[in-house]
């Protein structure tokens, strides 16, 4: 039997940072569960937004700030701002605290991870070829830069009457390496014949380690470094 642990977590505050911002040991479970309303509301009311993570931050007294991550920013915005507004009041009528919204754009929605695993559930819900639809996430996420990719989906694939697990990979994706930025990402797809779980791994880079294009700058910075000394000398 295999012990599992979620990528993302063995990462907090070293190179990951936590998606609730907020210490509060006396009102901690109530404050858990209201930030598990905002975030069903919210993905309940974006859901053609292509919103990846909601981070929420708490700040002394009643205030609170909602940070949305999204690859579509427009959507959530809406006609002069009026979709940010309606947001602010229904959070605010749920949590009777003052509300600040702020819009986080995805530049490259294909190295998201959540944003992989939900683009191939909606395929897998218009039943389109599990395969197609995973080497498909796979190739986009290599061309927009990432290092690594593995994508995994279980269930009754095909309509199979045996569910099974079926996966691809292509690159590194070193989950042991905690320097390594993984992004990782799940959700269920929910088809006539069942529901098939999505899990997303995108090894994007690799922190602390310098690139060649770094190594070439500081080779070049030594050297007129030491130009500027031997003709002081």
């Amino acid at each position: 039997m295999g012990h599992k642990v979620h990528p993302k977590s063995v990462r907090l505050g070293y190179i990951k940072d936590w998606e609730s911002r907020w210490f509060n040991l006396k009102e901690m479970p109530d404050f858990i569960e209201e930030d598990r309303r905002i975030r069903i509301y919210l993905k309940n009311k974006l859901k053609m937004a292509s919103v990846s993570k909601i981070a929420i931050e708490r700040r002394p007294g009643k205030y609170l700030r909602v940070n949305i991550h999204t690859s579509r920013p427009g959507i959530v915005i809406g006609k002069n701002g009026q979709g940010i507004e309606n947001l602010k009041k229904e959070i605010e009528s749920m949590t009777a605290k003052k509300t600040f919204i702020n819009i986080m754009e995805i530049k490259k929605p294909e190295l998201d991870a959540q944003l992989a695993a939900e683009s191939i559930a909606f395929q897998l819900e218009k039943q389109i070829a599990f395969r197609r639809t995973m080497k498909k996430t796979i190739e986009r996420a290599m061309m927009a830069g990432a290092q690594g990719v593995k994508v995994m989906v279980s269930g009754r694939l095909g309509g199979t009457e045996i569910a099974r697990t079926e996966w691809l990979k292509e690159g590194r994706v070193p989950l042991q390496t905690f320097r390594a930025d993984i992004d990782y990402g799940f959700i269920e797809a929910y088809t006539t014949m069942g529901q098939i779980g999505v899990k997303v791994w995108i090894f994007k880079k690799e922190l602390f380690k310098k690139t060649s294009k770094e190594l070439l700058e500081e080779t070049k910075l030594d050297m007129l470094t030491l130009t500027e000394q031997t003709a002081r000398n």
